[in-house]
């Protein structure tokens, strides 16, 4: 495999992973939680979604690993909020792989 082919491969595999991340509902509640409060809390998102702590913490372990979301400490508390810039990177980087694959006809 060429060099473009594995950078292809590794690009295909990292919207993949993206993507996979957000096909859960409740991860994509989380993420509009926090678009319409900027920041929230565990506690926080727990009582406005209706589900327990622990699970809001499941599901925002991944988000944050990938960088959907980003954490500020205050204190003893972690306030969690939308990382916009990496959410429309990665929308972009998925429009113009598109965009590339529509324009050479594959």
């Amino acid at each position: 495999m060429s060099q473009t082919g594995r950078a292809r491969e590794r690009e295909l595999r990292e919207l993949a992973r993206h993507f996979y991340i957000l096909k859960d509902i409740l991860r994509l509640r989380i993420l509009l939680a926090l678009a319409s409060n900027r920041e929230m809390t565990v506690t926080e998102l727990a009582r406005v979604l209706r589900i327990s702590q622990p699970l809001v913490s499941f599901h925002l372990r991944p988000l944050r690993a990938t960088g959907l979301v980003q954490i500020r400490r205050a204190g003893r508390e972690v306030y969690y909020s939308l990382n916009l810039p990496e959410i429309q990177r990665r929308q972009t980087e998925f429009m113009e792989l598109l965009t590339s694959a529509v324009d050479s006809g594959q």
